[in-house]
């Protein structure tokens, strides 16, 4: 049975799942028709973060320019550049069993590829959601829905995965930002240029 979580919420992952070791993270929306013309390009990314909540470097940072990072721990299976169809646009596969001691929490995001000259942003863009799938039996372990509370955000932080002891535990998270991707890395400590 899958869990419906709500913005904010939190929960156990790896307790309450035993065996829980590897998931599928997967992201999807439909966009809204409008005027513009030009298909929208959603790019998921995580960022591993260490105690002081912040990523320090390439390893720490997962998306469509380096698929794969914290150590082989985090892949980002591939970039969905029109959102068609139905189901996960774009996955992330997060094996917690891989993931660095260092890295206390992993930020599952989504931005808007080019939203300054094709004048997009998240107000266009609906059902998005993200949903965690136990990778070894396929089964749905909990999905956030995000609803429609964006407007002129081009970057979102969907969830984040966090240690608790030994533990994994997952947080709704739903929190939007301007600037796209370069903000999200500078909110991070990194520098996206």
């Amino acid at each position: 049975m899958t869990i419906s979580l709500s913005k904010g919420q939190r929960i156990d992952l790896t307790k309450t799942n035993p065996g829980l070791t590897k998931v599928v993270v997967g992201l999807g929306w439909d966009t809204n028709k409008y005027s513009g013309g030009q298909d929208f390009d959603l790019d998921a990314s995580a960022f591993l973060l260490h105690e002081d909540g912040k990523a320090k470097g390439a390893d720490d940072f997962v998306f469509y320019n380096n698929p794969n990072g914290g150590a082989g721990s985090v892949v980002y299976t591939g970039d969905n550049r029109t959102g068609e169809g139905d189901g996960d646009d774009e996955q992330v596969i997060v094996d917690f069993s891989k993931v660095p001691t260092h890295i206390q929490r992993i930020g599952i995001t989504v931005t808007i590829y080019d939203y300054e000259t094709r004048a997009q942003n998240f107000g266009q863009v609906s059902n998005a959601f993200v949903r965690v799938v136990d990778a070894s039996t396929d089964r749905e372990v909990l999905r956030f829905d995000l609803g429609e509370d964006f407007s002129t955000e081009t970057a979102v932080v969907f969830c984040e995965f966090y240690r608790n002891g030994a533990d994994w535990k997952f947080q709704a998270i739903g929190s939007g930002f301007g600037g796209g991707l370069s903000a999200l890395c500078k909110n991070y400590g990194l520098d996206a240029q």
